[in-house]
């Protein structure tokens, strides 16, 4: 299998080169493009009035000045020798639970992928301390040769969180769907050297919806949680009684 592994943490981070390591031997071909810089919370943004550079790093690497959503379509379209399989996004510093994925750029990538007609997963490391990479990497490596067996529908995107955990204390996987968190109100006032007013997004909120059944449930009982997700964001259950209400207009 030929997979490409892209990140929005940046090419040096921790997280992609674990990744990487878990895969390396398994596959025929990997190629790795990823940010040449920290690109968290970056979406689904692309680059459109700068060009995009490339850097071939020592591992063999390749840094773009662009965001994650940039690295994948460049790198299906123009830097793979061979098109890959499967898009494969993280490791992410930090969990991607519930709405999350709306902003998370290791999510975005793998969204690239599917737009690109393959299929992607997202996998992120969920904890505080960061501790266990390893073991992110150790169930993608199982789900990737599952999909050698069993392989998902292109259009289908697997958002995965490991728990930073040994991997000897997991309890296993769960499919789930996504939680939601409190609406996040925090922002913090600071000012610069220069005594001007400057601001900072504050902490992510804490859950609203993470009971049973959900990707933050999974977390914090132990388990890997993997969610199916579509770009499709069409509220489908709400179209009748949209059409009854335009009528009205």
């Amino acid at each position: 299998m030929n997979i490409l592994i892209s990140n929005d943490d940046g090419v040096h981070a921790p997280g992609i080169e674990a990744l990487y390591e878990a895969l390396k031997n398994a596959m025929e071909r990997i190629t790795v493009v990823a940010p040449d810089r920290n690109c968290s919370a970056a979406s689904n943004s692309l680059t459109l009035q700068n060009p995009l550079r490339t850097t071939t790093m020592d591992n063999g690497f390749i840094a773009v000045n662009g965001t994650p959503t940039d690295c994948v379509h460049l790198a299906i379209n123009m830097l793979c020798e061979q098109d890959p399989q499967l898009v494969i996004t993280g490791i992410n510093a930090g969990a991607n639970l519930g709405d999350d994925v709306i902003y998370s750029g290791t999510v975005a990538a793998a969204m690239e992928g599917r737009y690109m007609g393959l299929p992607s997963i997202a996998v992120s490391l969920a904890g505080k301390e960061l501790k266990h990479y390893e073991s992110a990497g150790v169930y993608a490596a199982k789900i990737v040769a599952h999909l050698r067996d069993c392989p998902l529908p292109a259009n289908q995107i697997l958002n995965i969180n490991v728990p930073d955990l040994p991997v000897c204390e997991i309890k296993g996987i769960k499919v789930t769907r996504l939680g939601a968190r409190h609406r996040a109100t925090s922002m913090i006032k600071t000012q610069d050297p220069g005594g001007r007013d400057i601001y900072w997004v504050g902490p992510l909120a804490k859950p609203d919806d993470a009971g049973e059944g959900t990707d933050f449930h999974a977390i914090e009982h132990g388990f890997v949680s993997i969610t199916p997700i579509t770009v499709d964001l069409t509220a489908h259950n709400r179209l009748d009684k949209l059409n009854q209400w335009a009528a009205m207009l």
